[in-house]
């Protein structure tokens, strides 16, 4: 629900309502202008920053919502971030995403590794070999 009224009320970017009970340190944008200012905070960080391209209608986006909710939780060095195609599509365009979900690590502004498709082993891989 906080990403919805988020939406409507066009408030700072919240953590991702879960349906589930799982906690989350995800952030979910949902204008261009506010992801492009989180990203420019980050763009001389050396913090991993992981973006998860999602959409509503996507089966797999949506079984893999709650993993990347977990491991939000798990790695709290790393910045997790949901984007929804259909609502930015220009944020999708810019970083080529052609399938959901796609997955985008991300170091000082650059794009450091990707993932395409619901592979949780490899998710959690990546984060790890990232993070470092």
């Amino acid at each position: 629900m906080g990403g919805i009224l988020s939406s409507v009320l066009g408030g700072p970017a919240a953590a991702e309502a879960s349906s589930s009970s799982e906690p989350s340190q995800v952030q979910a944008f949902h204008s261009s202008e506010r992801w492009q200012l989180h990203f420019n905070e980050l763009k001389d960080s050396s913090k991993l920053m992981v973006i998860d391209f999602t959409a509503t209608w996507c089966g797999p986006c949506k079984m893999m919502a709650p993993i990347f909710n977990a491991l939000s939780t798990k790695f709290t060095d790393v910045d997790f971030v949901k984007i929804d195609v259909d609502e930015l599509s220009g944020v999708a365009q810019d970083f080529g995403v052609q399938a959901m979900p796609t997955f985008v690590w991300v170091k000082k502004g650059e794009e450091v590794d990707r993932l395409v498709g619901g592979k949780k082993d490899d998710l959690e891989k990546k984060i790890q070999k990232h993070r470092v």
